[in-house]
């Protein structure tokens, strides 16, 4: 019994290649994005549509897959959090292994196969996790609206980018705080005014 759903978008069925090691077969397909595709602050939107353009290949060991998926991207820039859209080409490439090769593997102990080896399931692949991770290696650490994003001001939150000139007077120093409402006082005194 597998666990894997022939009729879920990012579940492909291998039967067509056989086991005989060389034959390929080229898929074009386009799926809806899986749920929180990407980083918090850039991801492709659920739902929105993933173009992939694959090759699946038999060797001896399992199935080779190889591609690309394009896709659109939404976030925000880090620095001045304005929305950011974008595409991303992200390179795919798996061997899932057949299930009697894992057994004999673990068996005989000739192969390294461990819990993080793609494995077949009933001559099916599920490309989910494979996407994920190609995704999130492919975004960028932090997205920038531009390179040179000056980002938000510390004291205000104004977005530097609208206003390049934006500044703010220097900050007093606490210690002659009081020295600043004295003169702003005398500033404002009518008598000093007359003197």
């Amino acid at each position: 019994m597998t666990s894997l759903d022939p009729r879920a978008p990012l579940v492909l069925d291998t039967r067509e290649l056989g086991r005989r090691p060389g034959s390929q077969r080229e898929v074009e397909l386009t799926v809806p994005a899986p749920a929180e595709l990407g980083i918090e602050v850039l991801s492709v939107p659920e739902g929105s549509p993933v173009d992939l353009d694959l090759r699946l290949e038999a060797v001896m060991e399992g199935v080779l897959l190889t591609g690309t998926a394009t896709a659109t991207l939404a976030g925000e820039c880090v620095r001045c959090l304005e929305p950011i859209e974008d595409e991303i080409h992200a390179r795919l490439q798996e061997l899932y292994v057949y299930p009697d090769q894992h057994d004999r593997a673990t068996e005989h102990d000739d192969r390294d196969l461990d819990d993080e080896t793609s494995r077949l399931e009933d001559d099916m692949v599920d490309l989910e996790p494979l996407l994920r991770d190609a995704v999130v290696l492919a975004l960028p650490f932090q997205p920038l609206c531009s390179e040179d994003c000056p980002g938000l001001c510390t004291e205000c939150g104004a977005r530097l980018a609208d206003d390049p000139d934006h500044s703010h007077d220097a900050p007093i120093d606490p210690r002659w705080a009081g020295l600043q409402d004295l003169q702003q006082d005398t500033e404002h005194d009518p008598q000093h005014d007359q003197d």
